[in-house]
């Protein structure tokens, strides 16, 4: 059987080549590109980010990401973002009193996280839901995390997607946040599992074979 065929979206943040790799090394056939056609047509598309929301966006909506990962999604074809490639996907972002708008694909406000430590920097546990393909035989595992912002506060309980969407949390001193999200076609962690050693290929694997 032939490997599937995944687009990470180069659109100026992120992480890239690492994110190739590691896609690569759980099975997909990768290509790094902004072409949006190529993109729309592969079997999944991964979203990185690195940076400010607001540059993201305006980096994304240069190539046409958010109307990419609308089409697709309203395709039923599978788009996961990581790290500010998920935070993007929710409505909107506020860093230093600037608001930002996003992708809406998700209701939500990204916001600076209020642990008494910032930016959360390193491993950590999370709180994967009943369901999860995700994180099939990787529930207890860490995972690494570099942000200074996330989803504090976030409760929604249906969308066009008809399923209330599996939602992972973790733990920051006593700042609650969202840590990753499995919701139909769409997918996206907070953390990095391109650098979150075996727990982090393991669930790339997890979603390249959910292709």
């Amino acid at each position: 059987m032939s490997a599937k065929r995944v687009v990470v979206l180069d659109y100026g943040s992120g992480n890239l080549r690492s994110a190739v790799r590691a896609v690569e090394r759980a099975g997909a056939e990768v290509t790094l590109t902004s072409d949006f056609d190529a993109a729309l047509e592969a079997a999944g598309l991964l979203v990185p980010g690195v940076g400010a929301y607001a540059a993201c966006m305006a980096g994304l909506r240069e190539v046409k990401g958010d109307r990419l990962i609308g089409r697709r999604l309203a395709g039923g074809r599978p788009v996961l973002g990581i790290c500010v490639g998920m935070q993007i996907l929710f409505a909107r972002g506020v860093e230093h009193g600037v608001e930002t708008e996003g992708c809406d694909e998700w209701p939500g406000v990204v916001e600076r996280l209020q642990a008494p430590v910032v930016p959360h920097m390193g491993w950590n546990t999370v709180d994967v839901p009943a369901g999860t393909n995700l994180f099939a035989g990787i529930e207890h595992e860490r995972f690494y995390f570099v942000h200074s912002y996330g989803v504090r506060d976030w409760t929604l309980v249906t969308n066009d997607r008809t399923k209330a969407p599996l939602v992972t949390w973790a733990q920051h001193g006593d700042d609650r946040f969202v840590a990753a999200v499995e919701n139909g076609p769409l997918t996206a962690t907070q953390f990095h599992p391109e650098k979150s050693g075996d727990a982090g290929a393991a669930l790339l694997r997890n979603w390249v074979r959910s292709l």
